[in-house]
């Protein structure tokens, strides 16, 4: 037998159930989503945008901190990682060419910043060419960070179609206070060119590393697997991208994760959606990204960090 319910019962239920809905979402919404960006020619400084959903981005439209560190001060590559007690770790490309280093400034807030230093990784090295677009993860295991970039050192390896100048690898180091690093090790040779690599964790000792392949054929974006967050990364994928797409980003949405990428011959930002980072899906109509947003990093952070940044700047 059906039990019908009267009336005024049936709409009581349905409206507790969207009250409880409502709810639900209201207490997961204390964290928002921050994507770094900068404009070219990175001369200007950080940029940040910002989205409730990793979907849908607005873009500060302001300058948060400004180069004053490197060769050519610029501020390219904006990487930032956020640590357990809450302080904001900001590394980034202050050259293309001639700095055996990254530069590196925190903030509590994301308003007020430290002394911009250049962390000097390659000074072993003196013959590097380039320290390229840093990235940093969080590695909540270990409580440490774990800072990758890319470099050249011409005559290392093999430079199959490359020119000696632009035939990279990836190089690591990890630090636990900023204080002290780890010597820098080789981090990833897949055998070719290598540049833009991003850690993605997706549960204990299963690591997802995103990456450019930047040789003359391909320049397209691949990934590659591991059961530790240093590597190795084997089992290098095809890519998933067209052609001339660079500086990948990962959010974490829903079920899966975007893949975000410069699509720089369009002038474009695109992204894909993966469940499993083996199948991927065009996912451009889903996302906007405001225009002449460049490479940069996905990361989460309090709703409160966002509101005082748009107090401060009158947003």
């Amino acid at each position: 037998m059906i039990r019908r319910l009267p009336l005024f019962a049936l709409m009581f239920s349905l409206l507790s159930a969207c009250s409880t809905t409502k709810n639900k979402v209201s207490k997961n919404s204390n964290e928002v989503y921050l994507f770094t960006s900068f404009h070219e020619p990175a001369d200007a400084g950080l940029r940040m945008l910002y989205s409730n959903d990793g979907k849908h981005w607005t873009d500060l439209d302001t300058i948060l901190i400004r180069p004053k560190i490197g060769n050519q001060k610029v501020m390219r590559d904006p990487s930032i990682a956020r640590g357990k007690d809450g302080t904001f770790h900001f590394v980034w490309t202050t050259s293309w060419r001639g700095d055996l280093g990254f530069g590196y400034a925190s903030s509590k807030d994301l308003i007020n910043w430290s002394h911009q230093r250049l962390l000097p990784v390659m000074a072993h090295e003196p013959t590097t060419v380039n320290v390229w677009a840093p990235e940093i993860f969080y590695d909540d295991e270990e409580d440490r960070f774990v800072i990758i970039w890319a470099s050249c050192i011409p005559g290392r390896f093999p430079n199959g179609q490359e020119d000696s100048l632009n035939n990279h690898r990836m190089y690591v180091t990890t630090t636990k206070d900023f204080k002290t690093f780890t010597p820098t090790q080789l981090f990833m040779d897949p055998g070719f060119s290598v540049i833009d690599c991003v850690i993605v964790k997706r549960g204990k000792n299963d690591y997802v590393l995103v990456l450019k392949d930047n040789t003359r054929p391909e320049r397209n974006i691949k990934v590659a697997f591991s059961n530790n967050v240093l590597g190795p990364y084997t089992n290098v994928s095809r890519p998933f991208t067209e052609n001339f797409t660079e500086g990948p980003n990962v959010a974490k949405v829903e079920d899966g994760w975007l893949i975000y990428f410069d699509a720089y011959r369009k002038k474009t930002y695109d992204a894909v959606f993966t469940k499993d980072f083996i199948h991927f899906e065009d996912a451009n109509s889903q996302i906007s990204v405001p225009k002449d947003h460049k490479h940069g990093t996905i990361f989460k952070a309090d709703k409160s960090v966002l509101d005082g940044l748009l107090k401060k700047y009158g947003k």
